[in-house]
């Protein structure tokens, strides 16, 4: 049974997303807001991109020479019975974790069969949780049934960066759009907006029912929507 996926994304008016540039204390204040509405889903696994987690992970590198030979292309489990799961889309294997945790979730790398086998054995070697999305390129529907079917999940929130939320919603797997508009105007043209698909792989718009506009503290408007 497929999960139920939320999207959940701060932004500006102007639908950009990155908050490099904006003052320090508005950026923390929207950001602890950002993740107070988010709990409101009660979500057992949260899905980030390679930029995003590598934030998170605040890793350094690791270890060459640690696969000693060949490691099958099977996904590795080290806990299938974790409260909430953090899981990274990493196609090559790029994301230096320090441990199997961030932000009290246990970790799961989304990785390709093209990954280094090197990195394989990093991840085994601090029991983080890895699956195959596809053999160069991710399948994010089969990365959503394999985490249904093997960890049990039930309710996803995906929560960027802009070209995983994009290609989330592209790929018709997003159940709900959750969007906080924060009190600010950003103006750069080059920044990304909120959600990002390549022309290549854009078909068609998502269209959209409005659930709810609920004005937050100092500002904000949260908008929760449904697909229609």
């Amino acid at each position: 049974m497929k999960p139920y996926v939320i999207c959940h994304m701060m932004s500006s008016i102007d639908g950009h997303a990155l908050t490099d540039g904006w003052d320090r204390p508005f950026k923390k204040n929207a950001g602890e807001l950002y993740e107070k509405l988010a709990q409101q889903f009660k979500f057992d696994a949260w899905i980030c991109g390679r930029v995003t987690m590598q934030e998170i992970a605040h890793g350094d590198g690791y270890p060459a020479g640690l696969a000693t030979k060949p490691i099958p292309r099977t996904h590795h489990f080290a806990d299938k019975n974790a409260a909430c799961y953090a899981v990274a889309i990493d196609p090559h294997g790029k994301v230096e974790w320090k441990s199997n945790q961030a932000l009290d979730s246990h970790v799961v790398a989304v990785v390709t069969e093209a990954v280094a086998d090197d990195y394989l054995a990093y991840l085994q070697s601090i029991n983080v949780t890895y699956i195959f999305g596809g053999k160069t390129e991710i399948d994010l529907a089969k990365v959503v049934t394999i985490l249904a079917d093997e960890l049990g999940t039930q309710r996803l929130i995906v929560e960027g960066g802009p070209h995983v939320s994009g290609s989330f919603v592209n790929a018709g797997l997003v159940d709900e759009v959750s969007v906080l508009v924060l009190p600010l105007i950003d103006g750069r043209g080059d920044h990304p907006a909120s959600f990002e698909v390549t022309s290549k792989a854009w078909t068609n718009p998502t269209y959209l029912t409005l659930v709810s506009a609920d004005i937050q503290d100092g500002g904000s408007v949260w908008l929760r929507y449904k697909k229609q």
